[in-house]
């Protein structure tokens, strides 16, 4: 009999998968995985999370720094974003929304 060669332990890695952009975040401006800050309520200190989806009600379903998933209304939510000096800025999620941007050509 003749010796078998040692096969190999590792194993291919899967292809990427295609990301598709949720139409519904892309109304709001922002896409899974963003990062946000909320509040519960009016007056608590802010808490960062990530997004994960929009909600039926028309909430955004955002991860908090425990992985809980929270289903909190758009006026409580900021977005990151760079500012015009290079630094992180917080912009509140309606004023992403109602502002208008140039689509690329390409």
């Amino acid at each position: 009999m003749t010796p078998r060669a040692p096969r190999s332990r590792r194993r291919a890695p899967d292809p990427p998968k295609a990301l598709a952009r949720d139409p519904r975040l892309a109304a709001l401006g922002l896409d899974a995985g963003d990062r946000v800050r909320f509040r519960r309520r009016e007056g608590e200190h802010w808490k960062e999370g990530s997004v994960v989806r929009r909600e039926a009600d028309g909430s955004l379903g955002v991860r908090d720094g425990k992985g809980a998933l929270r289903a909190i209304p758009i006026d409580r939510v900021e977005a990151r974003t760079v500012g015009p000096r290079g630094g992180a800025v917080w912009e509140p999620v309606p004023e992403r929304a109602a502002r208008t941007e140039q689509l690329g050509l390409f």
